[in-house]
């Protein structure tokens, strides 16, 4: 983000730390939300919600006896994302995606700050994929089934050796021609900042030598931030950048593949252009 004019007459040659310049371009404070916008999430999308998750999640289960590859719970998946996104009146403004092939078994690295980033994903990302998760998720009720049984990926941040059958699971996913979605900051922002990638996130695409693609879901903190209840609707983004080579990169160089691909999501959740 560009520093103003006023800033530079103010302080003549001062140039702004990373960081700062960080915390300065990120999205727009939100607005204030009322009691009427509580009440209508409280007694309306929240149920709503929850009513599409247990009926969509009991019906979609019995799908996974005649199919194992999860491509029908990818649609049942899609639906119970597309009746979200129509109930919480928040338009989402797609950008970049013309750029990529979607046809490539692509690594797609997302920012994470809302839970309601997967039903986006579903919805705007237009073709089958599977998305590595933490092991707590499965702990969730209806949820947990689902990913269990749809060819999602497992991986234990806790102990990743334990994660090895998943690993070897997801690399097959991806040589097979399945893209892949990860959020390597490994969980949701607290506070609407895209938090530092995990060590090794990006292991999966060195390891299979596959492009990554950042994207930014930007929005969907001021949308529904952790630990409340209270969606805000509002209009979102989902912007898409450059597919990310790793040919040529081995696990030596999971530092630098990390850094680069966090710069390039950090560039597009705060809307400035790389120099």
């Amino acid at each position: 983000m560009k520093t103003s004019s006023t800033e530079l007459e103010a302080n003549p040659g001062r140039a702004q730390p990373a960081t700062e310049r960080v915390q300065q371009a990120g999205p727009a404070p939100a607005r204030k939300y009322g009691w009427p916008s509580r009440l209508r999430s409280y007694f309306i999308f929240d149920p709503l919600i929850w009513l599409y998750t247990i009926v969509l999640g009991i019906v979609s289960f019995p799908s996974w006896l005649f199919d194992r590859s999860g491509r029908i719970q990818h649609g049942f998946a899609r639906l119970w994302s597309w009746l979200i996104m129509k109930t919480i009146f928040s338009p989402v403004r797609v950008t970049g995606l013309e750029k990529i092939d979607t046809s490539m078994p692509y690594v797609y690295a997302v920012n994470h700050a809302s839970a309601l980033d997967i039903p986006i994903l579903y919805v705007y990302l237009p073709f089958q994929f599977r998305i590595v998760f933490k092991k707590e998720l499965l702990s969730y009720p209806i949820v947990g089934w689902h990913l269990k049984r749809s060819g999602q990926v497992c991986i234990d941040q806790q102990n990743p050796a334990r994660s090895i059958g998943s690993i070897r699971s997801a690399l097959k996913t991806l040589k097979s021609g399945m893209p892949l979605v990860i959020f390597p900051e490994g969980g949701r922002t607290p506070d609407g900042q895209v938090k530092p990638f995990l060590p090794g996130a990006l292991f999966l695409a060195i390891k299979a030598q596959v492009d990554i693609v950042p994207v930014a879901l930007v929005g969907t903190y001021e949308l529904l931030s952790m630990n409340t209840y209270h969606i805000k609707s509002r209009p979102l983004e989902m912007r898409v950048g450059e597919p990310i080579s790793t040919a040529g990169y081995t696990l030596h160089d999971i530092n630098t593949v990390s850094a680069k691909v966090q710069k390039a999501v950090e560039g597009l959740y705060y809307n400035r252009s790389e120099t």
